[in-house]
């Protein structure tokens, strides 16, 4: 009997030395092979996406130079826009995106400010899920849906009765002169503003929610009301809301179909919300078939870099504020 134990366990050694060997071979980096395999090829998805941003803006702007070496920063600042004499500038276009997005937004933010307090301090628990999903099923209609309901619905409610009533009663403010076209600003904005509501909305609510309960439960001990610590939590939440208001502003800058369906599609410049203008977006829609020159094409993708750059930023930003924000929640409760 001890004579077979000892033959066995130098057998016993042997076996485990080549299972730790094996498992050397199966753990490069002291990880195992199928974990090593999945975290690499997962971060080679995420180089590629990064790869893919850089590469639009790399093409982009090689294909816009013919345009930047001839016009330089006049491009920006001067608002003559001439395919027949090869004069392009780009002020029109810029003022009307941010023009169309900031109405679109001012239209937007108290909605979605008020629907987000009602659907995380106010709203019964059973009513909160369906409201929460008709609101974000708002983001999920197509835009061109959009723009049918504004041609066939809004320019001709807002050619016939609004624009006219708000001529006869505001006339006097620069915002609300001229002939009511019902295609024009107005009509781009309160479409954007059904667009971005759903966005500001839904992620101004999950800042809320992310408020601790304990802050709520200790105005209601200090005797306030629910309004005085609805004010609390909004205070709380200011910088989240207006992260979600930057990608408001962010989707609003670029859309592009609904806006162009619209807008009226004018290149000019005009304070009032009846007169027809003109996007970034809704350029590079219209005229990129109509290209017919080397310099014209490399004017609109100059439009384009721009419009990339301006929503690289402002989703940048308003990221990084909402995570900071649930972060800084996060850690201090």
């Amino acid at each position: 009997m001890i004579s077979s134990t000892e033959e066995e366990i130098p057998n016993i050694t042997s076996d485990a030395a080549k299972s730790s060997s094996l498992s050397g071979l199966l753990k490069p980096g002291g990880k195992n092979l199928g974990d090593f395999i999945f975290e690499n090829t997962t971060r080679l998805f995420a180089f590629l996406v990064l790869s893919l941003v850089l590469l639009m803006a790399y093409e982009m702007f090689t294909k816009s130079l013919p345009s930047i070496n001839r016009f330089g920063w006049s491009f920006i600042s001067s608002s003559t826009w001439d395919p027949v004499h090869d004069q392009f500038g780009a002020l029109p276009f810029i003022f009307g995106t941010l023009f169309s997005s900031l109405i679109g937004l001012m239209i937007a933010l108290p909605l979605s400010v008020g629907i987000a307090i009602f659907l995380s301090e106010l709203c019964p628990q059973w009513l909160e899920h369906p409201v929460s999903l008709l609101v974000e099923l708002l983001a999920a209609i197509p835009s061109i849906v959009y723009g049918l309901f504004g041609i066939f619905v809004m320019t001709p409610w807002l050619r016939d009765t609004v624009e006219p009533f708000l001529g006869d009663h505001l006339g006097f403010i620069p915002l609300f002169t001229g002939p009511p076209y019902g295609f024009g600003m107005l009509a781009a904005g309160l479409i954007l503003s059904l667009m971005i509501l759903p966005i500001i909305a839904s992620i101004s609510r999950d800042v809320m929610k992310a408020i601790p309960g304990s802050l709520r439960e200790a105005a209601f001990a200090l005797g306030a009301t629910k309004w005085e610590a609805i004010k609390i939590v909004l205070s709380g939440s200011k910088s989240g809301i207006l992260g979600a208001t930057l990608l408001g502003l962010g989707r609003a800058v670029g859309e592009t179909m609904a806006v162009t369906m619209v807008i009226g599609n004018r290149p000019s410049i005009s304070f009032s919300l009846f007169d027809p203008g003109h996007t970034m977006a809704s350029v590079l829609a219209n005229e990129f078939t109509e290209a017919t020159s080397e310099l014209y094409t490399s004017s609109l993708i100059e439009i384009a870099l721009l419009l990339f750059i301006l929503t690289i930023v402002l989703n940048a930003a308003a990221r990084f504020i909402v995570w900071s924000v649930t972060k800084k929640y996060q850690a201090e409760y």
